[in-house]
């Protein structure tokens, strides 16, 4: 397996991982302007995994100075392997890799909020090391 950073030319697979992890169709222009803007910005890590040269997953981790943690903080936002893919260390690797930056960059957290319809995700996090600290509140705009 191997692990390198999204290019422009990753954006099809990575609409498509999305999509399928919000069970729903992003609007395609507005994703284009986000993944573009956010690969230009070196507080946004987005990372590919490889399988025998096939792209299999990918996961994204947004960085901040909070307050509430004097320090810097990593926010895993997004990630997904594909289906044929999970179990079998892939997700690991995703995760060791903002792990090994997050104590090269001296992050004071890493942090991970997942839907909680997805249970087995949760369990999977348990085991890498997570723990639940918080719940999270969301206020969704009317369209």
């Amino acid at each position: 397996m191997k692990t390198r950073p999204a290019s422009p030319e990753d954006l099809p697979f990575v609409y498509e991982c999305l999509c399928e992890l919000e069970e729903i169709a992003l609007d395609f222009g507005a994703f284009k302007s986000i993944f573009e803007a956010n690969l230009a910005n070196t507080n946004v890590h987005y990372v590919i995994i490889e399988l025998d040269n096939q792209s299999v997953g990918f996961a994204s981790c947004h960085v901040q100075g909070l307050l509430h943690h004097a320090g810097l903080v990593g926010e895993i936002q997004e990630m997904y392997v594909l289906p044929n893919y999970r179990s079998q260390g892939v997700g690991e690797v995703l995760i060791r890799y903002f792990m090994d930056l997050a104590r090269r960059e001296n992050w004071v957290h890493l942090e991970v909020t997942s839907n909680r319809r997805r249970t087995r995700t949760h369990t999977f996090y348990e085991r890498m090391g997570f723990v639940q600290t918080s719940l999270k509140f969301v206020w969704r705009r009317e369209v």
